[in-house]
């Protein structure tokens, strides 16, 4: 970092005194209820409730109403159609509303949007900013390099479209709805079910009316179950369904352990004399160092009201545990080449996302027995292009034909098993631009892992462009971000400048820009598996990680009540979903399940 600052030995050995005080039982009281950790058969407050669940079934049933899962819902309907056989696809989102959840860039390629509406403008699809500008540059403290975007390089956009995510998956809601798709809204999955043969039967939806102490309020609803013949699995980015179904089937064994990053964002509404709309800036270098991968974006949207959606992506293999994403984002802002788009402006919204890095070398299996993976999910973002959308809704397209073409099929010949495998989606995607573009880019997020760091990366990038990706080597990411923190006292604290709450700000005032809002009364959904695990490991060791990477305050050590050490607090009510901590928490004790549906943030159009 360049803002690294020796402090006094005094403060750089706290972690040390942490990691060898002898906290009593009050550092560790009982913070997971949940009934994923906490067993209710041995409780005796569940002893006579009715645990019994209603069952419904369908055809092609779809986890997540992102890009991915609208466009495997319209497309197995097209098809079902289009073949005059009668298909019920039936799809369920955890947020109360279709696009509540959704936040990306976004500056999206309109290439499967148009294989699925060619008509999309006639439609009135919500794609009104096309890319006239674009500008790259590497910051350092006070300057700026300029690079030039040629034709054909990744960061090339024109032709793209700048957009709100949200409000392109909320169109496309509406015409899944039109095509007779069954949406359900506020119906979050926990849980996956198996046939007795091993194969996916369906979900479960989370059970409500829990209190917060883990016993069933009055209130108390058990989920239901849906049944399907096939299952695609669309959640977006370490869904928490399909962390569970990877571990089940072993979906994971011939691939790197997955990389990520978190990416954060805010939309302003700028003076009009400083908005350009359609231009596209991305930049990177400062505030991070040269061994900490990540950038920015700016996006200049068309809309009624001059706006502006401003981001920072942080790799999450960063290894140095005071590091604070959200503070560099809001330093990123002070810069002297950005601060002044935002003077006199204001701030209307903020939100955060973990995001697929890993790209071609850590696509796990994707398909089996009842069902696929799909969008990101499955880790089809194409790092370079800071484009995931458009892979996203191809492969939802192609899971829907060869889910289709399964079903028929079994009606003609048995399936070996219970759950339909959509047998060709593989291959489909094999032989689809979705594996072509992966494939062509990935040596680059994995080349920043030299001692050059963010400079080998260019260079390499720019080596591997000019072979059109075509070098014969796969490099590695070098294990899972969990595994790159190093302990505290090998690290140097980063100071970080208070907030002017005119550019930069605090994180709670951020955080009440998303709306969020959860059921008080409830189980906190941020599990522990065991809850003297932060105090004993991450606190004494890393002095505490969680209260720094998480971008939404969720996680706080406070102070014992006798002053004799800390103990963890989770803001449970803060929770974003951005999935940051069950990626990156270092001793991989935080386990993030679904809360109560329709719980969670509420974005317009992130």
């Amino acid at each position: 970092m360049a803002f690294f600052t020796l402090r006094t030995s005094k403060l750089v050995q706290r972690v040390h005194q942490v990691s060898k005080r002898c906290y009593s039982e009050t550092a560790f009281p009982k913070i997971t209820t949940h009934y994923t950790v906490v067993p209710r058969e041995t409780d005796s407050r569940w002893k006579d409730v009715n645990m019994e669940r209603f069952v419904d079934e369908t055809d092609i049933l779809i986890i997540g109403g992102g890009p991915a899962g609208m466009s495997a819902a319209i497309k197995a309907k097209m098809l079902g159609e289009k073949l005059g056989k009668e298909l019920r696809v039936t799809l369920v989102e955890k947020s109360s509303t279709v696009g509540g959840h959704i936040l990306s860039g976004a500056c999206i390629d309109p290439i499967a949007l148009e294989e699925l509406f060619p008509n999309w403008k006639e439609l009135g699809a919500p794609l009104k900013t096309p890319v006239t500008e674009d500008k790259f540059a590497i910051l350092s403290e006070k300057g700026r390099i300029s690079v030039p975007i040629l034709k054909g390089m990744p960061m090339y956009n024109h032709g793209n479209y700048i957009v709100r995510l949200g409000h392109v998956v909320t169109w496309l809601g509406e015409q899944a709805e039109a095509a007779g798709v069954e949406i359900y809204p506020g119906y979050a999955a926990s849980e996956i079910l198996y046939h007795e043969d091993g194969s996916v039967k369906g979900i479960a939806t989370n059970d409500v009316g829990i209190a917060k102490d883990g016993s069933p309020k009055e209130v108390f609803e058990r989920g239901m179950e849906l049944h399907a013949k096939c299952t695609i699995f669309a959640e977006g980015c370490h869904g928490h369904l399909t962390k569970q179904v990877s571990k089940q089937l072993n979906l994971r064994s011939n691939c790197e352990p997955q990389s990520y990053g978190i990416g954060l964002k805010e939309v302003w509404e700028i003076q009009a004399d400083k908005h350009r709309p359609g231009a596209v800036e991305h930049t990177v270098g400062w505030p991070l160092d040269k061994n900490t991968y990540g950038g920015s974006f700016l996006y200049h949207l068309d809309e009624e009201t001059p706006l502006v959606a401003v981001g920072f992506v942080v790799g999450l293999d960063y290894t140095n545990p005071y590091l604070h994403p959200f503070k560099e984002f809001q330093r990123f802002k002070q810069h002297p080449s950005i601060r002044s788009t935002f003077e006199g402006g204001k701030r209307i919204a903020y939100g955060a996302r973990a995001l697929v890095e890993g790209g071609f070398q850590c696509i796990p299996k994707l398909q089996f027995p009842g069902g696929c993976l799909v969008g990101c999910s499955a880790g089809f973002l194409n790092v370079p292009k800071i484009k995931g959308v458009h892979n996203a809704m191809k492969s939802g397209m192609l899971a829907a034909e060869s889910a289709v073409e399964s079903i028929i099929d079994c009606e003609k010949n048995s399936s070996k098993t219970l759950g339909i495998e959509p047998k060709d989606y593989t291959e489909k995607l094999k032989n689809s631009w979705i594996w072509k573009e992966l494939k062509a880019v990935r040596n680059f997020r994995p080349s920043f892992h030299t001692s050059l760091g963010l400079y080998g990366g260019m260079m390499y990038s720019g080596f591997s462009m000019l072979v059109g990706g075509k070098e014969p080597w796969t490099l590695s990411h070098g294990g899972a971000d969990h595994t790159k923190l190093k302990p505290a006292a090998q690290c140097v604290p980063i100071e970080y400048p208070k907030p002017d709450n005119k550019i930069s700000f605090d994180l709670l005032s951020s955080v009440a820009l998303t709306g969020t809002n959860h059921e008080g009364d409830q189980p906190p959904h941020l599990t522990l598996m065991d809850d003297t695990v932060p105090v004993k490991k991450n606190l004494a060791i890393y002095d505490g990680p969680e209260g720094r990477f998480c971008p939404a305050g969720v996680y706080e050590y406070v102070p014992l009540e006798n002053g004799d050490g800390q103990r963890l607090q989770i803001n449970a009510q803060n929770c974003i979903h951005c999935k940051t901590c069950d990626i990156k928490d270092p001793s991989q004790n935080i386990n993030w399940v679904v809360p109560e549906g329709g719980g969670g943030p509420a974005y317009n159009g992130m």
